[in-house]
């Protein structure tokens, strides 16, 4: 009961971390049936292009001890020179089906993974040698499945194999008076018939499979919201002290801008909701630039600071707005907005010289 209730929790889709995880560990999404069709494909191979040469190589090997059997000694050095001979002839004319075989199984893990080594799965682990562990994998739920499916394989390509071979049926009372390389030939030809019509109903079959495999492993890999959560803060830290920590830097940065604003040369506000703070040297600075801004509290904020330290406040909320929602601190004002903020900032100019000549 606690299982399914565990399984009926898994309704997120796996993190690419959990999929990359499952990967490291060789626990990847793949087709038995897929191999079947590579390790097919190479039979056909060897019917259709190889056997007629290696069959050769084999019989000019065998035909000696059949025609010639009198020039084999029988001590025991000459029997086993002969038989040693034999099979390392026989091993060499195989070599190359055998290299095919081994160069398409390979091929069909790489088709279906990609590129994968791991060791995980060559690990020791008690519950493959658990006799309880082997007993629940027989009687699994993806054991019955997987009985279903061969039982139903088995069917379809049996009964497309009988439609292959069905026609041939009438050719088998004339069997008997075909010399035996015609026969080896219409045998090799019917042959490569059946392989071809199982590539066609295998790779039907591989198609369908995988897609069931992947299907299963990504529901395999499942996780709950709360299997998320851990690992987000595993990867990014917990969303709680990353919050905390958000808060301190922005914090700090408010301090900083709050610092610049006794420097500023002028303040544009909207004037409640909007404050913008610039400052402009007329012998270092090739346009003003804003040294803080802030809507509501901030603005607030700004505004007091600015009367404070007596810079100048100036009213202009199309001007404020703009500068508040298209310039970053510590950037020059665009130059769509110079003539108005050279207007702002002569007038606060005119302003300081009027204060200095009456004092």
């Amino acid at each position: 009961m606690a299982e399914d209730q565990d399984d009926s929790q898994k309704t997120e889709e796996p993190t690419q971390k959990r999929q990359d995880d499952s990967r490291e560990k060789g626990q990847v999404a793949s087709s038995k049936e897929i191999n079947h069709w590579f390790m097919i494909f190479g039979g056909a191979m060897f019917v259709i292009m190889l056997a007629p040469d290696t069959l050769r190589s084999i019989e000019r090997t065998m035909v000696r001890f059949i025609e010639s059997p009198h020039e084999i000694t029988v001590d025991g050095t000459g029997i086993s020179a002969a038989v040693s001979g034999a099979m390392g002839e026989v091993g060499l004319a195989l070599l190359l089906p055998m290299g095919l075989l081994i160069v398409l199984a390979l091929l069909s893990g790489f088709v279906q993974t990609g590129m994968l080594f791991s060791t995980e799965s060559l690990m020791p682990k008690l519950d493959k040698i658990s006799p309880i562990a082997g007993f629940g994998r027989l009687f699994s739920t993806k054991a019955v499945v997987e009985l279903i499916k061969g039982l139903l394989k088995l069917m379809v390509v049996g009964v497309v194999l009988a439609m292959v071979v069905k026609p041939e049926l009438t050719h088998v009372t004339e069997l008997p008076g075909y010399a035996i390389p015609d026969l080896l030939r219409y045998l090799t030809k019917l042959a490569g018939k059946v392989l071809m019509a199982c590539l066609a109903i295998i790779a039907v079959i591989a198609g369908l499979d995988m897609l069931y495999q992947r299907f299963a492993h990504m529901q395999s890999m499942r996780m709950s919201k709360q299997e998320v959560r851990d690992e987000m803060k595993q990867t990014d830290g917990d969303p709680i002290i990353k919050s905390r920590l958000r808060q301190i830097r922005m914090e700090r940065a408010r301090r900083r801008m709050m610092a610049e604003v006794p420097k500023a040369t002028v303040v544009v506000t909207n004037p409640t909701h909007f404050a913008v703070a610039l400052r402009y040297d007329q012998a270092n600075m090739a346009a003003p630039i804003v040294v803080a801004k802030g809507s509501d509290l901030v603005a607030a904020r700004i505004r007091e600071l600015a009367q404070a330290n007596d810079v100048p406040i100036v009213e202009n909320p199309p001007l404020a707005r703009a500068l508040f929602a298209t310039v970053d601190l510590d950037q020059p004002i665009p130059s769509e907005h110079y003539r108005a903020v050279a207007e702002i900032i002569g007038y606060v100019m005119k302003l300081k010289q009027k204060v200095r000549g009456l004092a």
